[in-house]
This record gives structure tokens, sequence and C-alpha cells, in this order.
């Protein structure tokens, strides 16, 4: 089983990450007229992304073989740009129209400038890095960034009426996912930077992690495209 999961771990997640796209795009008619299509974007976003990002497995003796020995033989640049990066901006874009109380809209649209400003930044700074690794720094960010969005939605939730049907709001399940995907991976980052590439049993572990966080979120996106009802707090506030 350990063997199968690390041999077979990108196509898993590869197939629960399209699952939770088209379920999405099957739906987008029911959600259509909310904020939710966004969300169903950014879900079609992650995958074609993602199946972008797997340009560096046709490198060796592939069709893109001219781009060994330069630095695009490694794909964590991308990784930065559409994910920690671009994932954290879509959510702070996201929760700007679903949160209700101006207060919290602003505060996430200022985190949202300043981790985009921090990011440029650190990385013309980092340059050579950029394509070597990723940046611990800008992890973290983006999660406190997430931490921030989570708590917010929760906190409008229990001081709502929504607190009655919570269980059917996709906003609700969308939170709970991204929340608990965070607070698994972010405590990685901080290994990560002990981590010497020979340390095969840290790595495994982590393949492993991201494995099962990567099932459990895009898992919970799809359950929750099918099962939750449309209500106001799906609609967007601009």
């Amino acid at each position: 089983m350990h063997d199968f999961l690390l041999q077979y771990k990108n196509t898993i997640t590869f197939s629960v990450e399209i699952l939770a796209a088209v379920t999405g795009l099957i739906l987008y008619k029911k959600y259509k007229t909310t904020a939710a299509k966004y969300f169903i974007w950014f879900l079609v976003y992650l995958t074609v992304c993602d199946f972008l990002g797997s340009y560096v497995r046709y490198i060796n003796n592939g069709f893109l073989s001219f781009l060994q020995g330069t630095v695009f033989t490694r794909n964590y640049w991308w990784s930065t740009l559409f994910w920690k990066i671009g994932a954290i901006l879509f959510f702070v874009f996201y929760y700007i129209q679903i949160l209700k109380t101006n207060l919290f809209r602003k505060l996430i649209k200022f985190f949202g400038y300043a981790f985009f400003a921090f990011s440029i930044t650190y990385i013309l700074f980092n340059w050579h890095d950029f394509f070597n690794k990723f940046f611990p720094a800008i992890s973290i960010f983006g999660a406190l960034i997430i931490f921030f969005c989570t708590v917010f939605y929760f906190i409008e939730t229990l001081l709502s009426d929504k607190i009655l049907t919570f269980y059917k709001s996709l906003n609700f399940y969308i939170s709970t996912a991204i929340f608990v995907w965070w607070l698994i991976i972010t405590p990685l980052v901080f290994y990560d930077i002990y981590n010497a590439q020979i340390d095969w049993n840290f790595i495994f572990l982590k393949w492993q992690v991201y494995l099962f966080a990567n099932i459990l979120m895009y898992s919970t996106f799809t359950f929750a495209l099918i099962w939750c009802k449309l209500d106001d707090e799906t609609y967007n506030n601009n």
C-alpha cells in the first residue's frame, strides 16, 4: 500500500482535483448567480495549472529535452506562482465577495495587497532560489491570510442566523477544508528548512501527508458542491 501511494500519488491527487472541477462545471448552472461560480473556475484553474506543472516529466528523454540544463528543470517556480501566491490571492478575492462585515473585508483586502507586494519583493531579492526551492516566508504569510479569511467567516457565521443551517452552506465546507489543509501542511514548511534531500524518510512522510491532505480537501469540495443548497451568503456582495 505504501509503495502504491508513493508511485501513484500524483495520479491520485490529479484525479480528485479533476473530480472536484468537473463536478463544479456540471453544477455550474446551480451556482452561476452566486460568488461560488468564482470558486468553480478556481478549481478549473488549479486543474489546468497542475497539468501544466507536470511538464518536468517530459524534460528527460521527452519532447521538452531542450530544457535540460536550464532553470526550468524543476517546477518550484511554477508551484510558487500558481499555488502559493495565486491560490492565496484568489481566496482573498473570494472572501471579499462573501464576507458581510466591512471591517473584515477591508482587512482581508489590505492583507492581500501586503502579501502580493511582499511575495514579489521576496522573489526579486531571491531570484536564483525562486527556481530551486520553495520560500517558507511566502508559505507562512499565505497560511496566516487563510487563517484570517476562515476565522472571519466563522465569526460571522456564529454571530448570525447562518449558524442554524451552516451544514448546508458551501462556504462553510470550503472554509473548513482550506483551514484544515493549511493547518496540516504549514508545519511541514518549518521542517523543510532543515530537510536535506538525503533524508528520504522525511520526504516519504511529506509526500504521504500532502496526498491525504489533498484527498481530504478536494473530496470535501466535491461533496459540498453536490450537497449544499443556495443561501444569501453565497451571493456576491458587489
